[in-house]
Formats: structure tokens, C-alpha cells, sequence
């Protein structure tokens, strides 16, 4: 009797084992294409195929060293890329220009009147908001973004954590909470007796280098990523030293806001990891940038006129004000033509993101973010360049490069597909026509065969 229940045992462990096994395997997915790049040394393999189990990617190269037998998605003539990395956007701002005569009425008139408005919304509100733009991002192929601020308090941390759970589709997603800043910035035209409520929402004001730590563990409390600090007010060098200092010691990258030469200088002495948007950078900067291993944060938010375009799509311009804006483009466009050039030449790294804070009429927000990060081609960078800041090179940056930015064994199964060659023509990447993300389809409108 013990012996017949001996066997009944191992009978029940070993079919036990087997159904797991088979329920193991059938995770497994076959992705194969016509090519795949890797945008990191620009090789491309044809024919190509991806081997997925779970969320990790498990095997690649060419289609006949990987075929198995596992179930198969067959994406025909198209193109394989990591999945994209958006390193500058915020997901949970989405600014309505308004009329030319609110504008034109104050400073920050283009921007003020919509960050307020989110700032008034309820945070169940913009944070639905913001999953809204986080799933149009992740469907046109971004699959990892870094949130920096506009989040109101915790926001990002939320739409993260519910991301991550599986409650809600959208990229990866890293949250830097609350800028930390100088008081006054964009709100310092608003009523002295409300305004520090509504500051409150969306910054940490800094006003001393004990307070500088203090932001910083603030943002720690609510579980943050990175630290991200608005530096063209009035922070000292001082201030933001003690920022760089307590996020380090936390373990947090320090992405800094900085436009003019100035503000510039302070980061790279405070040992900023990433120097955000950049405009106003000198040749020495970027080779100190290139020295000391700080990221450049590229952000053509507005190149070629896009602002203007935003404009003619919701409001009505005299024709006094659009020949004020069509100046400013010009002058722009040539300044940030030179800018993409020399951070090029310098050899600093570099990646690039939207700032995508805006309604596009007639653009999801990963449309209009594509947009922008495209505009680079039209600056003089090439195609494989663009990739790179979008994939690879943003995930080092991220301090992810173990995790994502590339089609490699061990990191995680974020794919993305085009029709045609991105590198031929960098406009397929306004076509993503497959997208995966931790193994899982979000989109195919490629012909499975």
C-alpha cells in the first residue's frame, strides 16, 4: 500500500512538473523581421528574430540561429528597434495655449495660464489625465520615459506605481516628484495671498542649503527616481551643491534645468548627471560636460516653428504677433542648428527628449512627441544619431542600460517596429506599426503571417 502511494506521489510531482514546464514554455514568443538595428554599433541583421519568455528577452540573431518552436509573431519585411525612450516629458501637463491677449499680457503668458489650470485640477483628475498620455506615448513606441516635475506632489509616483502593477498601460516610467527651485519662477506674478498654496503643488522652494536637503528628502519620501531642480532663478552655487551632495547620497541622479552659460557652469561644478535643455552652452562647458561624464539633454521642443504651429491650430493671431513669432523661429532654428552641431563635435554625451507638455491639435501626445525628437534630422543630426539618443544612449543616461535602450539577452522585451529603414528615412519612426513591452503586444498593425 505505501509502495502504490510512493508511486501515485511521484506519478502526481512528475505531471506536476511536466504542466509546468509546458505552462513555462508557453510564455515563450518568437518575434522575427526582415532586419533588426542595433542602434549602439548601427549593425543590422537580416533576416532577424527575438525570443521573448516573460518579460525578458531571452535570445537573438539572425532568424536561423534562434527558430524554435514556440508560438510566433511574424512582422514580415518590417524593422525591429529597442523599444523608445522619451528622457524629458510631462505626462501629466497638457497646456491649452490661450487667447494672443492673455499672452500678451504678462510674462510666461503662454505657459502660466495652462499650468495653472492643471495646478486647479483635482489629483485623481491629472492623474487620469496623465494615464491617458501615457498609454498614446506608449502606442507610438516609447516605452520608457523619465517624468521631470508637473506632477503636482506625487503624481508621477502614482501614475508609476499603477503602470508597474498592471493596472494601467504606459511606458516605464521614471517620476522625479516636485522641481525643486528659487522662489518666485513661473508663478511670480500671481497674488501674494494665494500664491504659496498653489506653489506648493508643483515646487520645492529653496531658500538656503539645509532647505536644499530637506527638498530633496522630501522628494525621497514619496519614493522618487531622480531629482530634477530648476536652476535659472536664483539658486546659489551653494544651494545646488547641497542638492547634487544629498541626492547622491541617496543614491538619485541630479537632472538639472539650466538655459543660460551661467546656470550652466553651476551645474557642472555641482556634478549634475544631466544638464537639461542647455540652449546658452559654450564650447569649454561641453568639453568639461564631456571631462567629468554629464549627460546632454537635448529638448528641440520648439524647433522649426512648432510653437507657431501650435498657435495657428488653436487661436486666432493678429498679424502683428505671428510676424513676432515667425522672427523668433528663424532666429531659433539657426541657433539650435549651430547648438546640434557642436554638441556633435564635442563628443559629450548626449541624449534627447520632448519636454512634451503641450496639446498638439490633431497629435496624440507620443505623435507630437515623435515630432519634436525628429526635428533633430532637420537640425543636421543623422538618423542613426537620433536613434541612439532615443534608445542606448538614453538608457545609460537613465542609469538603465542594463534594463533597456537595446535588443539584448537579459534585458527587458521592449520592442518596437517600422514598415521601412529608419536609417534611410527617420520619418518611419512617426510609423511605429509594432510595439511590445515586457513581452506583451500593445500594438501590431503588421500583416502576421
Amino acid at each position: 500500500m505505501k509502495c502504490k502511494m510512493f508511486v501515485f506521489a511521484i506519478s502526481f510531482l512528475t505531471l506536476f512538473s511536466i504542466a509546468g514546464l509546458m505552462a513555462q514554455s508557453s510564455t515563450a514568443i518568437l518575434v522575427k523581421a526582415a532586419h533588426l538595428i542595433d542602434p549602439r554599433s548601427g549593425n543590422v541583421v537580416s533576416p532577424a528574430a527575438v525570443l521573448v519568455e516573460g518579460n525578458k528577452i531571452i535570445k537573438v540573431g539572425p532568424l536561423a540561429q534562434v527558430e524554435t518552436g514556440v508560438q510566433t509573431i511574424d512582422l514580415g519585411s518590417a524593422t525591429l528597434l529597442p523599444g523608445l525612450i522619451d528622457s524629458h516629458t510631462h505626462l501629466l501637463l497638457d497646456v491649452v495655449v490661450p487667447a494672443e491677449a492673455e499672452i500678451t499680457r504678462r510674462s510666461n503668458g503662454v505657459f502660466l495660464p495652462g499650468l495653472l489650470l492643471a495646478v486647479a485640477m483635482s489629483p485623481a483628475d491629472r492623474v487620469l489625465r496623465g494615464a491617458q498620455l501615457a498609454r498614446e506615448d506608449l502606442e507610438s513606441g516609447f516605452t520608457t520615459v523619465r517624468n521631470l516635475g508637473h506632477s503636482g506632489i506625487d503624481g508621477d509616483v502614482v501614475l508609476r506605481d499603477s503602470i508597474n502593477a498592471g493596472r494601467l498601460l504606459g511606458p516605464r516610467l521614471l517620476a522625479s516628484g516636485r522641481k525643486l527651485t528659487a522662489p518666485g519662477g513661473y508663478f511670480q506674478s500671481l497674488n501674494p495671498a494665494i500664491a504659496n498654496s498653489i506653489v506648493q503643488q508643483e515646487f520645492l522652494e529653496i531658500i538656503s542649503p539645509d532647505q536644499a536637503r530637506q527638498a530633496v528628502l522630501q522628494n525621497v519620501f514619496y519614493n522618487v527616481d531622480l531629482i530634477k531642480v530648476a536652476l535659472d532663478d536664483d539658486i546659489t552655487q551653494t544651494e545646488l551643491s547641497a542638492i547634487a551632495d544629498e541626492a547622491h547620497r541617496q543614491h538619485l541622479k541630479l537632472a538639472v534645468h539650466a538655459f543660460s552659460p551661467e546656470s550652466i557652469q553651476m551645474a557642472i561644478e555641482a556634478g549634475a548627471n544631466s544638464i537639461e535643455h542647455g540652449n546658452g552652452v559654450n564650447d569649454e562647458q561641453l568639453k568639461a560636460m564631456k571631462e567629468k561624464g554629464i549627460f546632454f539633454d537635448l529638448t528641440p521642443t520648439f524647433y522649426g516653428g512648432r510653437l507657431t504651429k501650435i498657435l495657428d491650430a488653436t487661436i486666432v493671431m493678429s498679424t502683428e504677433y505671428r510676424s513676432q513669432f515667425s522672427a523668433s523661429d528663424d532666429r531659433g532654428k539657426q541657433r539650435y542648428d549651430s547648438l546640434v552641431q557642436r554638441v556633435m563635435k564635442s563628443g559629450v554625451k548626449f541624449s534627447a527628449g520632448s519636454d512634451m507638455c503641450w496639446f498638439y491639435p490633431g497629435k496624440t501626445r507620443g505623435q507630437a512627441s515623435i515630432m519634436v525628437l525628429l526635428s533633430l534630422h532637420e537640425a543636421g543630426m543623422p538618423p542613426l544619431d537620433i536613434l541612439r539618443a532615443i534608445t542606448t544612449n538614453a538608457a545609460e543616461m537613465l542609469g538603465w542600460q542594463d534594463r533597456v535602450g537595446s535588443i539584448e539577452p537579459g534585458k527587458f522585451a521592449d520592442l518596437v517596429a517600422v514598415a521601412g529603414d529608419p536609417i534611410a528615412d527617420i520619418s518611419e519612426l512617426d510609423r511605429v506599426r509594432f510595439v511590445m513591452k515586457d513581452g506583451r503586444v500593445i500594438k501590431n498593425d503588421l500583416v502576421s503571417h
